[in-house]
């Protein structure tokens, strides 16, 4: 794996010609380098600014990333528009969205409490697809277009359908409910 994003967008997007093309074009990459900005202020308990800046970063790039998320290295968010990742979410590293992606939450009433995914690390998750309340996605899965996953998936599976469904795990073919 690339030590950076921009490494890691050159290797993945076989549209992504040079990394001043990345560094130009990619909504994603703008939403990350904005992203830890206003965590950063979120941390020091400068709430109301981090929001503000969030929510400019989300008319900028059409990314909504809470400020409380918590991000590992290299999340690439590949044609962004439309991703909403919530407030207690957690990813890992080389984890990859596309367009329309919610990780979204369970409203409880109570804000202290996790309600937000959980992504191990090298998780794919495909357009339009749908990851709500605090389960875990496994290390090496991938979420598939437009499913919705309201349960905990074991690490190197693949996930479709509504609700989701494993129809692969370790590389063979299976048809598991979640």
């Amino acid at each position: 794996m690339s030590k950076t994003l921009i490494g890691r967008i050159l290797e993945m997007d076989p549209a992504a010609r040079h990394p001043l093309n990345v560094i130009i074009n990619y909504p994603g990459l703008h939403a990350m380098f904005l992203f830890r900005i206003y965590h950063f202020l979120w941390k020091l308990h400068l709430k109301l600014i981090a929001r503000f800046l969030s929510q400019v970063a989300r008319f900028l790039t059409g990314i909504e990333i809470h400020p409380g998320a918590t991000i590992g290295k290299r999340f690439f968010i590949d044609h962004g528009m439309g991703v909403v990742i919530g407030e207690t979410t957690i990813i890992g590293d080389d984890c990859t969205l596309y367009q329309g992606v919610t990780l979204g939450g369970v409203g409880t009433g109570e804000h202290k409490v996790k309600r937000h995914p959980t992504l191990k690390n090298n998780v794919m998750v495909s357009a339009g697809a749908k990851v709500i309340g605090d389960v875990t996605i496994g290390d090496n899965s991938i979420i598939g277009a437009s499913s919705v996953v309201l349960k905990d998936v074991p690490p190197n599976c693949t996930v479709i359908g509504i609700p989701g469904r494993i129809v692969k795990e370790n590389g063979q073919r299976v048809d598991k409910e979640l």
